[in-house]
């Protein structure tokens, strides 16, 4: 069943912020606990306890708790809650709209630079209070309560505590807890979630291996029992040789796949099991988010909370070996050297460390190398990450494509100009990018790019293997379709990244050429490329692969999208009748995602049901008068029923709703022609004009207009568009 509006969603990994009996989240039976391991590895177990890994979760006591508990209370718009103790238990009294509940803290979540809370909801579900506790120092503004959102949230957004974007089970719980599984129980809406231990500790890392507290540690490496994930299989060393200014690797080349256990919880990313296994390939166990808007900027920089693992893996240092443990220490997980000392270990200090380079004093703000290649951004409220992927401020470029540049974010009463000139004068000239990085930045500005040059992105081998992937997920900017031989020869990547890239855009081939290139694909040894592959050729859920998809839809039917992908799936198949079910319910879970209420109007539109249809619509408006694709789809019903009028208005408020997209201007100017407004249809195609460019469609639709409404100058402008 065709639909515009057949929308494919993936399930991000986006901590935000998490007992009913018997469905308390509980141990499970192991073969080793964080004590296990404690008893005989004492010294690296010290370490441990500094870190963040050791305080990601705890059950909430007075002791683990960092919060004012004293009775105080905190507002925010419309929210208010009161924290309080009864006897040993912590209390949060939480009002917002007409509705008041008082809940018991049940765990602490995190510790610095901020702590939240988790109560109980019922079904096993755990939700994170909104208001979370500031543990900075009281001299940088922290030691208070404060909301999780700047902005209002109200009972009807989707992003309110009580709704499941803010669920710990689904959202961020796989992340806190050694080998958490969720057992999410899609007809009963509950969870059964388990852990191995409460917070992020040995098992985490180095997996269970069971056989290893029963083996001396030479039986271990000579019979090759239980395998340490995190182990390092390489010997050299990091070494600047004669006339090098920065280090290179000297000995076996590296292998660093254990960072794919990093990776695991940093990274934003879909998950493919539930629950993750420590030294398992990364994608045969997520579909990673890759470097594109909304969640970056242009340039690759990190805008939203998007984790290490993207701006990383594009990185120079990636790509010359360097990997976490080569700043990080591996069992605090703070950083090896203060300041610019942690550079300096690779970077020669007689080059990187001098006046001429830092253009500030050393050890003053500006005058360390984070400063300028590691620039901060502020997540959470309170807490400030740096980006990985070193770059080099740009500023003229940043300008260009609307990136930030680290000169401006430190100088705020400077703008771009004086941070070009400034580089300029200080260095010569911007280090220049390659012509295959500037045009994948240009493409993720929206500025206009040929064909042909976005394919040679993608061949570049000179880029890193994830800005490439990236580039392939923005084919469809530039194509229609593609040529299949292209396309084949990255379905058939020895890369599994870009083949999961590639099976992605199985859509963009006809339906001979997708069956011939996806279906072996199918039998990939990459749960990834085989979950691509399996929804780009929309298999049933009676097939391995179909069956594989369909198991992975159901780990993430705790919330909207998860239930959605899954009538998609068997929409692909036909079977509209078992596809309404599944958007009835991610509507009853997730009232606030407007994609399942367009889908299920679209089934009830093809099955000529208009007054469902209409009631869908109705009723998805109601909780989301602010979705544009809502009143878009709403606006096609009526014009469908002849009510022109009335949809004039929705596509109206589509138009307002998201000014950018040329399709909504399209149909709407088509209805104020039909309900003789000319003269306000060629307003509305001015005022677009003036900011973006145009479509063909839009062209030939605006000459029409043009010629109706004797604006022979507009017409003139929109004929040579049409000619360029």
């Amino acid at each position: 069943m065709a639909s515009i509006f057949r929308l494919l969603v993936l399930i991000l990994f986006i901590p935000v912020l998490c007992r009913a009996q018997p469905l308390t989240p509980t141990e499970k039976p192991v073969a080793h606990s964080n004590q296990t391991c404690i008893n005989c590895h004492q010294v690296q177990a010290g370490l441990w306890q500094k870190s963040d890994h050791a305080n990601a979760m705890a059950t909430a006591t007075k002791s683990s708790v960092l919060g004012d508990f004293s009775g105080v209370t905190a507002t925010h718009y419309g929210q208010r809650a009161r924290f309080f103790s009864d006897g040993n238990k912590l209390m949060a009294e939480v009002s917002y709209g007409d509705k008041s509940e008082t809940l018991e803290v049940l765990y602490s979540f995190g510790y610095y630079p901020l702590q939240q809370y988790l109560v109980e909801t019922g079904k096993g579900k755990l939700q994170v209070l909104p208001f979370a506790w500031d543990s900075r120092p009281t001299e940088e503004g922290g030691q208070s309560w404060y909301h999780n959102y700047s902005e209002e949230i109200s009972p009807d957004d989707r992003l309110h505590w009580r709704q499941p974007l803010q669920n710990w089970n689904g959202m961020c719980a796989d992340c806190h807890s050694d080998g958490l599984v969720r057992q999410y129980d899609v007809n009963q809406d509950s969870f059964r979630t388990q852990w191995d231990n409460i917070n992020v500790g040995c098992i985490s890392c180095h997996g269970q291996m069971p056989a290893h507290g029963k083996t001396s540690p030479d039986a271990i490496v000579a019979e090759n029992i239980s395998p340490n994930p995190m182990s390092l299989k390489n010997s050299g060393i990091w070494r600047r040789l004669p006339g090098q200014k920065i280090a290179s690797w000297q000995g076996e080349k590296r292998d660093n796949s254990f960072m794919d256990s990093c990776f695991a919880c940093h990274s934003l990313r879909t998950p493919l099991t539930d629950g993750f296994q420590p030294g398992k390939h990364f994608l045969d166990q997520f579909s990673p988010q890759l470097i594109n808007a909304p969640m970056y900027h242009a340039d690759g920089q990190i805008k939203e909370e998007v984790y290490v693992y993207g701006s990383f893996m594009q990185s120079k240092m990636a790509r010359a070996g360097v990997n976490c443990l080569d700043c990080h220490d591996s069992h605090t997980m703070k950083l090896k050297a203060e300041g610019n000392g942690l550079c300096l270990q690779c970077h020669s200090p007689e080059h990187y460390n001098l006046q001429t380079h830092l253009q500030h004093q050393p050890n003053t703000p500006g005058g360390q190398c984070v400063d300028c290649h590691m620039p901060q951004t502020r997540y959470m409220g309170v807490d400030d990450r740096r980006d990985h992927s070193f770059s080099v401020p740009r500023p003229s470029h940043s300008a260009n494509i609307g990136a930030p540049d680290a000169c401006s974010g430190c100088h705020k009463d400077k703008d771009e100009d004086w941070a070009t000139e400034a580089v300029v004068k200080l260095y010569g000239r911007e280090m220049p990018l390659s012509a295959s990085e500037e045009r994948l930045h240009q493409l993720r500005a929206g500025l206009p790019l040929a064909a042909n040059s976005h394919r040679e992105i993608i061949d570049d081998t000179r880029l890193p293997l994830l800005s490439r992937a990236s580039a392939l997920e923005l084919l469809p900017l530039t194509h229609e379709s593609l040529p299949p031989e292209w396309l084949g020869g990255y379905l058939a990547h020895p890369e599994p990244l870009l083949r999961t890239a590639a099976a992605n855009l199985g859509y963009l081939l006809s339906q001979q050429q997708r069956d011939k290139l996806l279906t072996p694909l199918l039998a990939d040894k990459v749960k990834a490329v085989r979950i691509a592959a399996a929804r780009s050729l929309g298999m049933d859920i009676n097939t391995s692969g179909g069956a594989e998809l369909s198991r992975v839809n159901q780990i993430s039917s705790w919330r909207g999208e998860g239930r959605l992908n899954q009538a998609l799936q068997l929409l692909a198949n036909g079977r509209w009748q078992q596809a309404i079910p599944e958007l009835r319910s991610s509507i009853s879970t997730d009232p606030y995602f407007p994609p399942a209420y367009i889908n299920l109007a679209d089934i009830y539109r093809a099955t000529r049901q208009d007054d469902k249809a209409a009631a869908t619509f109705s009723g998805g408006l109601q909780h989301n008068p602010d979705s544009a694709d809502l009143h878009y789809g709403y606006g096609l019903h009526l014009i469908r029923q002849k009510e022109y009028i009335k949809a004039e208005t929705h596509l109206q408020q589509a138009y307002r709703l998201t000014p950018v997209n040329s399709q909504y201007l399209y149909v709407y100017l088509m209805a104020l022609d039909h309900n003789g407004k000319v003269g306000d249809a060629v307003g509305y195609l001015q005022e677009y004009l003036d900011r973006y460019p145009a479509s063909a469609a839009l062209i030939q639709l605006g000459q029409s207009l043009a010629r109706k409404s004797g604006n022979i100058k507009l017409y003139q402008k929109l004929r040579q568009q049409e000619q360029q």
